[in-house]
């Protein structure tokens, strides 16, 4: 079990490049995929969150609780420093309400479920993330209808329903923290609850891979319909995924914060939450009818940008110093 944990860590890169593939391909094939795929994205989220927190032991998490510069870092990069580059990036967009809300509703809201993955492969301080989660959940709440009032009016802020995020924040955080909570109690008391958390050690990546390939084959075919309308906001994505990450590290450096806290940083700051707003961007009335698309290309550009960034950040933004937090990987038994 070891080998194949190594073997899938070192290759993580092209399972993921896989993934996609396969994903285009069925969402350029069978398009009607979408219709079976698209219920499955948040148990399959729940999953994948389930495995990662075992990856994490929760004495560090109940000690990441602790450490108020981390949240403060967190809280003010995604709701004082994205803003202000959210709106700079938006002023670019085509003059479409559906268009500048949907890319708004996203940039504005730090990811909470898969943000945790990928700090974890990239060595970051996943605990961290972890304890900012219920903090982040809900700034980001109250925050949203704050800033879609600001920036395009409040007729929008009136639409955001605090469901989709209540249900998430459950389903994808609460109940997988729970259930790996229990496990690794059971496996300290239980050789078979070892073997079984050392038989889960290796499916962080693979279910990964599940993950980019349920959500890109999915949500593809709805980009595709609007492709000639929504193109535009690719630029201001990717300008956010090479933005973010710069400053992110900049601030990590001015707090003097330790290597896995600053990669966590540059995680959080630049992950968004595209799964859970892509319900509320649904709901919206229908003069706002692209606005889903344009949710869902944020999340297209941004999981390709993530398979690069689980190497970049770790190997050249912020690389190993011989100080600050790096978690160890959990070994197999």
């Amino acid at each position: 079990m070891t080998l194949s944990k190594r073997w899938v860590q070192h290759n993580q890169v092209a399972i993921y490049a896989g993934a996609v593939a396969a994903a285009v391909a069925t969402a350029l094939v069978a398009p009607g995929a979408q219709s079976l795929l698209e219920p499955l994205i948040n148990p399959i989220l729940a999953v994948l969150l389930y495995v990662t927190f075992l990856e994490i032991p929760f004495v560090r998490v109940r000690a990441a609780f602790r450490n108020a510069r981390f949240l403060l870092a967190a809280l003010s990069m995604n709701f004082l420093v994205v803003p202000v580059v959210v709106f700079g990036l938006t002023r670019v967009l085509p003059q479409e309400p559906a268009i500048l809300v949907g890319a708004l509703m996203v940039l504005l809201t730090p990811c909470i479920d898969y943000v945790i993955t990928f700090t974890e492969l990239a060595g970051g301080d996943a605990e961290q993330i972890t304890a900012a989660t219920p903090a982040l959940m809900l700034v980001q709440l109250l925050a949203l209808p704050l800033y879609l009032w600001l920036f395009v009016g409040p007729r929008v802020a009136e639409f955001v329903e605090p469901g989709p995020f209540v249900e998430a924040f459950v389903v994808i955080i609460a109940l997988p923290l729970g259930l790996a909570w229990a496990t690794q109690h059971w496996a300290d008391g239980s050789t078979r609850g070892r073997r079984v958390r050392a038989t889960m050690g290796w499916l962080p990546v693979p279910m990964m891979g599940v993950t980019l390939f349920a959500v890109i084959a999915s949500q593809l075919p709805r980009v595709r319909e609007s492709l000639d309308q929504i193109v535009a906001v690719v630029p201001v994505y990717i300008a956010f995924l090479f933005v973010m990450p710069l400053l992110a590290r900049a601030a990590a450096g001015l707090l003097g914060l330790g290597v896995g806290e600053s990669r966590a940083l540059v995680f959080t700051s630049v992950t968004r939450n595209s799964l859970v707003v892509l319900p509320l961007a649904l709901a919206l009335p229908a003069e706002f009818a692209l606005a889903p698309a344009v949710v869902v290309t944020q999340t297209l550009v941004e999981l390709s940008g993530m398979v690069v960034l689980t190497r970049v950040v770790p190997t050249r933004l912020v690389p190993d110093s011989g100080g600050g937090h790096r978690p160890e990987p959990a070994t197999s038994e």
